[in-house]
């Protein structure tokens, strides 16, 4: 058979050609057995060219399959481009937000703290005021009632001693134990007398004779110290009752404010705990921004990365693919170009060949086909071409290869190799 060159553009455009040009040989092959067994055989340069023309519709169909791959995965790259991006950007507008109410949270927290500190300091504060104020009117009104139990007794004993001497009696007053109580408070405690008076009215209480002609004098300076202590009595009993207004008035005030700052005090420990889960809850969405941010941006890194090197292979195999394309079409015309034609039926035996031109026409074809073989293998070097190449070579070396369809066996073989 003639001599067809296509170079290949890729190791997949490599193997095809190379069973290109074992179909070429087979063809041979198939035409000179053919043509010993029966002149109504095809044409097998016709069979080679459908067989290269599959290949080529192969190619295409598989082109138009990883298209639609490559478009579905550069949809993916593109939308996850676009959810990654759209993600990191929120995340870069979260990030400062975050940190900026972690920071006025921790502020405001402190300040809460601050106002507590004050709220129970003034609550102390404000108790302790109340406990001195208790004891200060109680110690206030024990005074007035010494006080005022006292003016009483004296009160009494001065209004009996006026009675005795208004009656002519006082020497019966004189015997009594009130006489004693009042001699006592005139000595010792009466500075609402002057000295002249208090003695005359000790001599009175004395019981000396002296007080006879001078009754109506005693008597005028007993009623003058009586409406004396009674208006000091009165007096003190006003102050009393005011002071028992204030102290009231004082001690509702102050439960007041205690009040008041008890809710405080537990208005602002409810806020304080309230702000330190915030505070947690806002630094714990700010470590998981932070880390989403990390993860989104490596990953949305790799993203680019592996569509790039997608990107690059696809063109890498649109480029092979539109070579081998080029390779087959160019394979397929040589083919069917009419000189070919001529050449392929002068070197095809005539049916009138001997048997003998026939088997050393075929044992001749054979041997070029395992010797094309043998070039490819060494091509192929360790690659997985290997095996199959091996495989062809077995079917080519044994008794029947080029008997009962035994090159069909062959053609299928490569074919498959094409496939792999």
């Amino acid at each position: 058979p003639p001599s067809v060159s296509v170079k290949p553009s890729s190791p997949d455009g490599a193997m095809r050609s190379q069973c290109a040009g074992l179909l070429l040989l087979a063809a041979g092959l198939l035409g000179g057995s053919d043509a010993a067994g029966t002149e109504a055989s095809l044409n097998p340069i016709r069979k080679v060219v459908n067989l290269l023309q599959a290949m080529q519709k192969k190619v295409e169909e598989e082109g138009e399959k990883e298209k639609e791959l490559y478009e579905r995965f550069m949809c993916y790259c593109k939308k996850g481009n676009g959810d990654l991006s759209a993600s990191i950007s929120g995340a870069n507008d979260k990030i400062p937000q975050v940190s900026s109410d972690i920071e006025a949270s921790e502020g405001k927290l402190a300040q809460t703290k601050e106002d507590l500190k004050g709220a129970q300091e003034d609550r102390s504060a404000a108790k302790t005021a109340m406990k001195e104020a208790k004891a200060l009117r109680e110690k206030e009104a024990a005074a007035f009632a010494a006080e005022k139990a006292e003016s009483d007794t004296n009160i009494a004993a001065m209004e009996k001693a006026i009675a005795a001497l208004e009656r002519g009696m006082a020497g019966g007053f004189l015997q009594t134990a009130t006489s004693q109580v009042l001699r006592k408070f005139v000595q010792n405690d009466a500075d609402i007398v002057v000295d002249s008076d208090r003695e005359l009215v000790l001599s009175f209480l004395s019981g000396g004779a002296s007080y006879a002609p001078q009754s109506g004098q005693i008597t005028g300076i007993l009623k003058q110290m009586h409406e004396t202590m009674s208006n000091n009595l009165d007096d003190a009993t006003a102050q009393e009752e005011a002071a028992i207004k204030s102290h009231e008035e004082l001690m509702a005030a102050k439960s007041k404010e205690v009040e008041a700052l008890s809710a405080a005090i537990e208005s602002k420990q409810s806020a304080i705990g309230e702000l330190g889960v915030e505070i947690v809850t806002l630094k714990e969405d700010l470590d998981d921004t932070q880390n989403a941010l990390a993860a989104d941006e490596k990953y949305l890194a790799e993203l680019k990365k592996g569509c790039e090197t997608k990107t690059a292979e696809w063109e890498e195999r649109s480029k092979t693919r539109a070579d081998e394309l080029v390779a087959l079409a160019d394979t397929i015309k040589v083919l069917n170009d009419d000189d070919a034609l001529e050449l392929f039926k002068k070197t095809l035996p005539s049916p009138s060949s001997s048997f003998m031109q026939v088997t050393v026409q075929t044992s001749t074809l054979r041997d070029r086909a395992l010797e094309a073989l043998r070039g490819a293998k060494r091509a192929a070097g360790r690659s997985s071409d290997r095996a199959g190449l091996d495989l062809l070579m077995l079917a080519l070396a044994g008794k029947k290869s080029l008997s009962q369809g035994g090159f069909d066996k062959v053609i299928k073989m490569c074919d498959e190799m094409v496939e792999v």
